[in-house]
């Protein structure tokens, strides 16, 4: 695994890891909040199938330069500066949680250099008619993100976890397979509160695409008791979604669905064209 900062063409810097080898590349997009550093379940479960592990910190995480004011659509600008750095042209990506909008951002706007998508636990973008907040056990952040990014940055100075947004599946999951995520997202948590801010706002105004304009097929996985980003979630990206299925998991939260991760490696093999390029 190598680390290293590419510079952007706007002079930000973006911090990334990059597992190396010649097989499929799969782009992987962290949750809200982490670092980018690859998470142990995730990076061996791609190593073990022969895949090029890559990932990156969105701005104002794990090192990468702020950028305030960002919308989801910009990762997919930056995704596509990385690949040239890097030296890939096709890729598969896969977010999880805070993660998945940005690698759906890649499937919109990067068009055939994108051959899928698996996103899980994924939030979708905010509707009037769609009940956005409907089941979120602790919805105070995304509600102070649609009076944009003051009103998110001053909840943000008082704003404690509540810890019953997780299930004791979630928190026997984070005591076991996904205890790196746990110690991740602490480390995120200590370096400030900025990069979850900028998230939030972005989540809770346009995205800078549709999603009925992604073109490559797309995975959704969701727990049916998750507490974070509540399964009407990924019902409403799969009506939306023109070439999507969704694996509705009865007894996964927010973090326990992340299980899935190794099949969803296999259904990224199996359903989508060679990434190598």
């Amino acid at each position: 695994m190598t680390e290293r900062d590419v510079q952007l063409a706007d002079g930000r810097t973006v911090r990334v890891y990059d597992s190396g080898g010649e097989g499929e590349v799969v782009v992987w997009h962290h949750g809200s909040p982490q670092t980018g550093v690859p998470l142990a379940p995730v990076l061996e479960a791609a190593l073990a199938r022969g895949l090029r592990h890559v990932s990156y910190a969105r701005p104002s995480y794990g090192g990468s330069s702020p950028q305030p004011g960002r919308d989801v659509a910009g990762a997919a600008r930056d995704v596509e500066q990385l690949a040239d750095v890097l030296g890939f042209e096709r890729f598969a990506t896969l977010g999880a949680s805070g993660g998945g909008p940005h690698a759906l951002a890649c499937a919109a706007l990067l068009g055939t250099r994108v051959t899928g998508v698996v996103c899980i636990a994924t939030i979708a973008p905010y509707t009037e008619p769609f009940d956005w907040f409907a089941g979120m056990a602790a919805p105070g952040g995304l509600r102070a993100a649609r009076g944009g990014r003051d009103a998110r940055a001053a909840f943000a100075e008082t704003e404690v976890f509540d810890p019953d947004s997780f299930t004791a599946a979630d928190w026997a999951a984070l005591e076991a397979t996904w205890a790196t995520l746990g110690e991740d997202a602490m480390r995120a948590g200590q370096a400030g509160p900025d990069g979850l801010i900028d998230d939030d706002v972005a989540f809770a105004k346009p995205w800078g695409f549709e999603v009925a304009e992604i073109q490559a097929p797309v995975l959704l996985a969701q727990g049916l008791e998750d507490r974070v980003i509540p399964h009407t979630h990924a019902e409403h990206l799969l009506r939306a979604l023109p070439d999507a299925e969704l694996w509705l998991r009865r007894n996964d939260g927010h973090v326990s669905i992340l299980d899935t991760t190794p099949l969803a490696l296999d259904w990224l093999r199996e359903r989508c064209a060679p990434t190598v390029g």
